[in-house]
């Protein structure tokens, strides 16, 4: 099982804690996940609201290559209907340079309304502008000289002048509903998905995962190693009671400036089980139980709600260094994707 990190930079303007000390918290938290082990470190793009401070991934990744180089690079995600596909493109290409060949695409149409409101784009016609911008991204990215015109997008015989290291590009494309499982699979593509917000129990993660590989059989993909992701809000303590004292008022920070539909707090997400919060023998039987739904990839989110560096750096070591080798679930190291 790879084991990651999933950072969404959450940033609280009344705190203490200034946006240029956030960042160095999280380039102090790539160091010590190569170190640690971790295969990828994953950071979400989000615009206009303190719900996440990295507007794009591809500066912030850039920067990460130069700090690392082992780990992997991610975004989860590069919101593609916001942004031109050639722009796009070469952001994600030229991080690929920098990092020699480490990154890993994760790719979504958006959800929030504000930031549909910010760039004045209609949300009844994400879907086309995704799958199209998707379309073209994979294109450029894999050296093709582009003619296409639509009412989204005119290029005109463009090869982006910068090429990816990897051929292909690694991509992955996040789902907030179970359903959407399946057509991904069909599609024979990766996914991401954060059961947070997708499901409502811890049983449902391999329900999902079952349509996925449903999906995926019926495109003809047999072996399907790598191909799904799950991002989990983690805290790794000595007891579960002390990974509560520890988390939960983060945690429910964190959960009141999230703008999804429902809001679950830490006693919430305890009963839900969508969670990697706990012991190390609590947060290791759930990685057993993950392994035995299909799944091969975590992606653990420790920072969240203004916890104190020194708290998420020690899950950060608790998950990998005591929860991993209680699970019985073997360890990957970083690979190509």
């Amino acid at each position: 099982m790879k084991m990651s990190i999933f950072s969404v930079q959450d940033h609280y303007p009344s705190a203490p804690r200034s946006l240029g000390q956030l960042y160095g918290q999280v380039l102090e938290q790539a160091r010590q996940a190569e170190r640690l082990g971790y295969d990828t470190f994953w950071v979400a793009e989000h615009h206009f609201h303190e719900y996440g401070a990295v507007p794009n991934p591809a500066v912030f990744l850039a920067a990460l290559s130069q700090q690392t180089r082992r780990l992997r690079l991610g975004t989860a995600i590069s919101i593609l209907t916001f942004h031109n596909p050639l722009t796009v493109a070469e952001n994600y290409a030229l991080v690929d340079q920098l990092s020699q060949g480490r990154l890993s695409l994760g790719v979504g149409s958006g959800y929030l309304k504000h930031e549909f409101e910010g760039y004045d784009v209609d949300p009844a016609i994400k879907r086309e502008r995704f799958d199209e911008n998707l379309m073209l991204v994979e294109r450029l990215l894999a050296g093709e000289r582009v003619t296409h015109e639509s009412r989204h997008n005119t290029i005109r015989g463009v090869q982006i002048n910068v090429q990816p290291v990897q051929q292909p590009v690694p991509v992955y494309v996040a789902i907030l509903r179970r359903e959407a499982a399946y057509h991904v699979g069909r599609q024979g593509r990766r996914m991401l998905f954060v059961p947070y917000a997708a499901v409502d129990s811890f049983e449902e993660i391999g329900l999902m995962m079952q349509d996925y590989r449903r999906g995926l059989a019926e495109a003809g993909i047999e072996d399907v190693s790598g191909m799904a992701a799950v991002a989990l809000h983690t805290h790794v303590a000595q007891t579960d009671a002390l990974a509560r004292e520890r988390a939960a008022s983060a945690f429910d920070l964190y959960v009141d400036t999230r703008l999804y539909a429902r809001k679950q707090v830490y006693a919430d997400i305890i009963a839900s089980g969508l969670s990697l919060f706990g012991s190390p023998r609590t947060v290791a039987d759930k990685l057993a139980r993950l392994a035995d739904m299909g799944l091969d990839h975590v992606m653990s989110l420790h920072n969240f709600g203004l916890l104190s560096q020194d708290l998420v750096l020690d899950s950060m070591r608790g998950l990998m260094e005591e929860a991993m080798p209680l699970s019985g679930v073997a360890s990957a190291a970083a690979q190509p994707a």
